[in-house]
C-alpha cells in the first residue's frame, strides 16, 4: 500500500520519450485500469483509442499544439466519452487511472487536455469517432528519454482545511 501511495505522490508528466515500442499487453493493462475508474451512475461512457501508428500520432501532434511530443511517444491513448451528464468527470477519472497504471508499469506519460479545446473536433474526425462523443484527453505514453525530477507541490499544510475554508 505504501508503494502505491508513494507512486501517486511521485507520478509526473513526461514529454520526452525514447524510440521504443510498448507491448500490447502493457497498453491493454493501462486501458483495463482506465475502464475500471469510478463513474457516475455506472454509465461508463468511455471509449479508448490506442494509437501506435507513427503517422497518426504525428497528425495528432500537429493538430493539438500542446501535444507536440505525442509524435515521439510510443503510443497515444485518446479518451472519448459519450456526451452524458457527467462525461467529463468520468473521463477524467479514467484518464487518471490510465496515468497511474502507466506509472506502475514503468511507463512515462503526459495528459493533454481535450475537452472544449478548439482541436477536439478535428481529433474526433481524424480518429473516425462518431458524433455524440467528446474528447476528454490525449495521453502520451512511452519510456522516458531522461529522468526528470518531480516538480514541487504545494505543502499539505497549505492546501488542507478542516471543517471550513
Amino acid at each position: 500500500m505504501n508503494d502505491f501511495l508513494e507512486m501517486i505522490k511521485t507520478r509526473h508528466s513526461q514529454r520526452s520519450f525514447i524510440d521504443q515500442p510498448l507491448s500490447r499487453e502493457h497498453l491493454l493493462q493501462i486501458v483495463d485500469c482506465a475502464r475500471s475508474a469510478a463513474t457516475a451512475r455506472n454509465v461508463q461512457p468511455w471509449e479508448f483509442i490506442v494509437i501506435t501508428d507513427r503517422q497518426i500520432r504525428q497528425r495528432i501532434a500537429d493538430t493539438a499544439p500542446n501535444g507536440a511530443f505525442i509524435a515521439q511517444a510510443a503510443a497515444c491513448l485518446a479518451v472519448f466519452c459519450q456526451d452524458t451528464r457527467y462525461y467529463l468527470e468520468d473521463g477524467c477519472a479514467a484518464t487518471e487511472n490510465a496515468l497511474l497504471a502507466a506509472t506502475a508499469l514503468g511507463i512515462a506519460s503526459c495528459w493533454v487536455a481535450g475537452d472544449k479545446k478548439p482541436y477536439a473536433e478535428d481529433i474526433r474526425n481524424l480518429l473516425s469517432v462518431p458524433s455524440g462523443y467528446k474528447l476528454v484527453s490525449l495521453i502520451a505514453l512511452g519510456f522516458a528519454a531522461e529522468k526528470t525530477d518531480h516538480p514541487p507541490k504545494r505543502s499539505l499544510d497549505d492546501v488542507v482545511h478542516w471543517e471550513k475554508f
